[in-house]
């Protein structure tokens, strides 16, 4: 709940502190006061819109404060978690707004610089500020289905993720029908691929090998010369070292040394003799030729560029494109699989929403009964309210389900309901609103309702009526309520006036009326006007013992 607003430098308001209690809490006041100036500062710390008219004249920034009180599993703890704002058990949650004279303005949450954004959306789960014309959710149906679903008690985590289910099986379908497409007219391609590459037989490393033989080949022929020359004059060598080996063997005994060394010379001579020969017969007997290997070269490379790749990828590549000749075979499977999936996902949304409806439709009619209860003291006895759920076409479906949801009323006999803005006056929409309100007391994160003169344009038992559904409303909620009607002000548990004083500086200021004598001046003025006579104060004093 709002436990204290601190103001500065708005509009009429120099700086003002308020404490604020639980229950029915009423602010009165002569018109022109400033109260309006207290729900636009309010306003401001709650992440309204800034401007620079609200800053007071002759300063240079305005600053305002709202001071909240909240349990641990309020859903503002999981926005202030979700954006790193740490909130200890038990401490109070500040939300601060301050408005430059030059239109500029920051925002923070204990102390901690935030966007506007941000500020709006935890100050949207503290306080609901309704006025005469500001009825918010009554007046926008997307959140009428909201408020019925939240008193039907349907889990709407549940129904956005059978629908966000049903969504990515679409979507994952889809990509498969288009991949699939793609890949059809793909597959004359790829089987061409596959098949030249087959037919190639590429291995790895197998480029280099075919280079350096290559660059054997090209040699060949100075090869085979050089080893046939050499040959020969090993041939003679070895032929000359024989016809020296017999002269020295008739040398007898002493030539043996010399005799031997000429005979590994010429083992050594034989050896190598033997190595040409084998080397010879190599080059001559090549199975590849040098057009072979070009050829080869030329083909490899060919597919090579063609794939964009190494030739030693080739094989990789090769296949890759048989796996996706594959899939493309298996694809009919897989489609089929996702075509059961998505239908699957298709009707365990639509069996959830059918249930959804089922409590929608029953709830409608709950809500229906108990708003009707509370119109007649409101002067709406000839109104109806109707909650429509009607089922919605496929193409509008979505994570809330197959069903819109609105509020319509009727002001007239015989006239059919309509949306509410388009059939009911200002205070028209008040009442109903509030009526609403006091039936769905207990749902809603918002711990603190503000009433900005919805009782405007009544008076007699109907204001009374409001202030004591206003009264049954803050059994369960902190109500704050704008009045001049002294019936409502009655009702309330605590009581604040708003009271502008001075001449040229005029300034705004609130007083808690603590006492009853205090109270019963107050509301004896609101009956009386200026001139406070004693059968004013009397009917103060019936009000006020009403009122408790």
């Amino acid at each position: 709940m709002l436990t204290g607003l601190t103001i500065k430098n708005v509009v009429l308001i120099d700086q003002l502190s308020v404490g604020f209690e639980s229950g029915f809490c009423a602010l009165t006041g002569e018109t022109g006061a400033g109260k309006s100036i207290l729900l636009d500062s309010l306003g401001l710390a709650l992440g309204a819109r800034s401007e620079s008219s609200l800053v007071r004249k002759g300063t240079v920034e305005a600053s305002v404060s709202a001071t909240f009180e909240i349990n641990n599993n309020h859903p503002v703890c999981s926005i202030l978690h979700n954006s790193n704002i740490a909130i200890e058990k038990g401490e109070a949650l500040i939300l601060r707004r301050i408005v430059k004279a030059d239109g500029g303005s920051r925002a923070f949450i204990n102390d901690l610089p935030v966007s506007a954004g941000l500020l709006r959306q935890v100050g949207e789960t503290l306080v609901e500020i309704h006025g005469q014309f500001e009825t918010q959710g009554l007046l926008d149906p997307k959140t009428h289905r909201a408020m019925v679903d939240e008193y039907a008690g349907i889990d709407g985590g549940k129904l956005a993720g059978l629908w966000n289910d049903w969504k990515e099986a679409q979507v994952s379908l889809a990509s498969a029908r288009a991949k699939m497409e793609k890949a059809r007219q793909d597959e004359a391609y790829l089987r061409q691929a596959v098949e030249d590459l087959d037919a190639l037989e590429p291995k790895e490393g197998e480029e280099g090998k075919l280079a350096s033989l290559r660059e054997k080949l090209m040699k060949r022929d100075q090869i085979m010369e050089s080893l046939s020359g050499a040959y020969e004059s090993l041939s003679e060598a070895e032929n000359t070292m024989g016809t020296g080996w017999r002269v020295l063997e008739k040398a007898g005994a002493e030539a043996q040394p010399l005799m031997d060394g000429l005979g590994r010379a010429s083992a050594e001579i034989q050896e190598v003799l033997a190595q040409i020969q084998i080397m010879s017969t190599d080059l001559q007997n090549n199975e590849y030729s040098l057009e072979d290997i070009d050829d080869r070269l030329f083909a490899l490379r060919g597919q090579a560029r063609k794939h964009n790749c190494t030739v030693d990828e080739l094989s990789a590549v090769r296949d890759d494109l048989a796996g996706q000749l594959n899939m493309i075979e298996a694809q009919d499977d897989t489609l089929a699989a996702l075509i059961k999936q998505t239908e699957e996902a298709r009707a365990l949304y639509m069996k959830f929403c059918e249930a959804v409806r089922a409590k929608r439709q029953k709830c409608a009619q709950k809500l229906d009964k108990l708003v009707a209860k509370e119109l007649p003291p409101l002067k709406l006895e000839k109104a109806q309210f109707v909650t429509q759920v009607e089922a919605l076409d496929e193409n509008a479906w979505g994570p809330q389900g197959m069903d819109s949801v609105r509020f319509l009323v009727a002001t007239n006999p015989g006239v059919a309901p309509g949306p509410l803005h388009k059939i009911a006056s200002g205070g028209e929409m008040a009442r109903f609103m509030l009526a609403l309100k006091v039936v769905l007391a207990e749902i809603g994160a918002a711990g603190s309702l503000i009433f900005d003169e919805v009782d405007s344009g009544i008076g007699g038992a109907t204001a009374s009526a409001v202030g004591e559904r206003l009264a049954k409303l803050a059994l369960s909620k902190q109500i704050l309520v704008v009045t001049h009607s002294p019936q409502v002000a009655a009702r309330a548990a605590y009581h604040w006036i708003v009271l502008k004083d001075g001449t040229k500086d005029v300034k705004t200021t609130v007083i808690p009326l603590g006492e009853v004598m205090d109270r019963r001046e107050e509301i004896a003025r609101m009956l009386s006007g200026a001139e406070i006579s004693a059968e004013a104060r009397a009917a103060a004093d019936k009000l006020l013992e009403t009122g408790t």
